[in-house]
């Protein structure tokens, strides 16, 4: 056999790549390194090379997906040349799952993946909670929100938000999703001080 050589980058991403599809969909908890080695026919010596553990595989797969994500959220806010509510309403509206991710987050939401979940759900987290936090600094420029900690509004936004709508922390039912989702918009204009229904529509259904 031919043994194929390859960029040291180009191999990385393709460990990572091969290493996120194992992790979704047989379970992080029940996915070895030699079951990354033996999909990609590649030896133990090149594997630890560059992932000294399966922890420090889960953190470059995470970092994968959250850096996909932020990609399409970035591109979004960049397009928008809107006041800080138009600017929101991008962000949310971004950051929606999609019918093409629907399948990710249904693995996410496996109980051998759980501690998958939460990491990604602390790096999305820490990714996403700065833009929040520009945009809000904005309107308190534009005198639509008032608040003196713009970044701790955005973490405690997220991660409230994370935590009462993802099925994947507790099965939360239909009637306490719709409740929840309906409340937030109200909740945030209270703790950004924004004009009454001005966020009304961030959580509508398409």
């Amino acid at each position: 056999m031919v043994r194929v050589v390859k960029k040291p980058e180009e191999r990385r991403r393709e460990i990572v790549a091969t290493s996120r599809q194992l992790f979704l969909k047989q379970g992080y908890e029940t996915t070895t390194m030699q079951d990354v080695m033996t999909k990609l026919g590649i030896a133990k010596g090149t594997t630890y090379h560059y992932f000294k553990s399966k922890e420090m595989l889960l953190e470059a797969v995470v970092e994968d997906m959250v850096s996909e994500y932020m990609a399409v959220v970035e591109k979004a806010l960049k397009k928008c040349k809107g006041n800080a509510l138009e600017k929101m309403h991008v962000l949310v509206s971004a950051g929606k799952v999609g019918p093409g991710q629907q399948e990710t987050l249904d693995h996410l939401h496996r109980p051998e993946n759980m501690g998958m979940h939460v990491r990604l759900l602390a790096c999305t987290l820490s990714r996403l909670a700065p833009l929040y936090a520009s945009v809000i600094s904005q309107g308190c420029e534009e005198g639509l929100f008032r608040t003196d900690h713009p970044l701790e509004c955005a973490e405690i936004l997220l991660a409230g938000i994370q935590f009462i709508t993802d099925v994947g922390y507790y099965p939360w039912s239909q009637q306490d999703l719709e409740r929840r989702t309906q409340a937030i918009p109200t909740l945030m204009e209270d703790l950004l001080h924004a004009p009454k229904g001005s966020l009304s529509l961030l959580f509508e259904q398409n």
